[in-house]
């Protein structure tokens, strides 16, 4: 599987169908057509560790303890697009995972901080100051 720069290999992925809840008119008891997806991004090689922690992190509840990535797909009838849709998902997943943070540009401090600052520091020298002349005396 593809997801952006990265190639998953099948095998680090996990698949099992389960009965969909819902409506589902008269196969709702027969067909297993809901797909839950497990893919373990704590141990998967495909994924270097800066990715694999910020694909952790993304993940939130769908991560279990174990580092496992879980994501459960009921949204179609079919078990062929619920497991494509779920696919899908993870592969979006480490797309945006993979994608790069903006560093932040440095801003100006505002005049009020500047004052505020300015503020402080003489009033703490004045501080200084008498603690000097109570010594002194």
């Amino acid at each position: 599987m593809k997801a952006g720069d990265l190639f998953i290999d099948e095998s680090e992925i996990a698949e099992s169908f389960v009965r969909a809840s819902g409506p589902g008119g008269q196969n709702v008891n027969k067909v297993a057509s809901a797909v839950e997806l497990r893919f373990d991004a704590r141990r998967s090689p495909s994924l270097p560790a800066d990715v694999a922690v910020k694909l952790m992190k993304l993940a939130g509840s769908r991560l279990t303890l174990e580092g496992v990535i879980v994501i459960f797909a009921q949204r179609f009838s079919s078990q062929p697009r619920n497991r494509e849709d779920a696919r899908e998902r993870l592969a979006a997943l480490i797309v945006k995972a993979q994608e790069r943070d903006k560093p932040r540009r440095a801003t100006r401090p505002t005049k009020a901080s500047k004052t505020r600052r300015l503020d402080e520091k003489s009033r703490r020298g004045a501080i200084k100051s008498l603690r000097g002349k109570a010594e002194a005396d």
